[in-house]
């Protein structure tokens, strides 16, 4: 069975859908990934289309991609679960049942080896947030890979 990675942000429609993306572009099939966000605001939506956008210049397509919202079960789904930003990994642990849970949660930026940064929300800005943000995540990505893979 493939390892199965989570990535989560507030609303699932601007970081966790362009990591999500990003990560199964690096990893293949070697990881089932998946993105949601701690608030059900846009359940049902494709990811902003400046997400989809900047996936799109580096040849990333996540169009398809629906929001939808972090729920307890996912405890059980994943192996990993990656926050964006520390609001959204305490809304994460709030839900943990077990210190298992609470084990699997990690932000994306500390994981990826970058420090205690978070990812910026780059909803409110403009193109050039998406391209930094992108770019982050993208390396983040590659040395979480690099560490998680089979």
């Amino acid at each position: 069975m493939p390892t199965r990675v989570l990535m989560v942000c507030l609303g699932n429609i601007c970081r966790s859908p362009l990591a999500e993306g990003i990560f199964r572009e690096i990893a293949g099939a070697e990881f089932e990934v998946d993105s949601a966000g701690t608030a059900g605001y846009h359940v049902g939506n494709p990811p902003d289309p400046r997400s989809i956008a900047i996936a799109r210049k580096n040849n990333i397509d996540i169009s398809l991609q629906r929001c939808r919202q972090f729920q307890s079960s996912d405890f059980h789904d994943f192996d990993y679960i990656f926050a964006m930003d520390h609001a959204n990994y305490s809304n994460i642990l709030a839900l943990a049942q077990n210190p298992q849970d609470e084990a699997k949660v990690a932000l994306l930026l500390q994981a990826g080896g970058m420090g205690n940064m978070e990812v910026p929300d780059p909803y409110y800005g403009g193109d050039q947030g998406f391209a930094r943000v992108f770019e982050m995540i993208r390396e983040a990505c590659l040395n979480i890979y690099q560490n998680i893979r089979p």
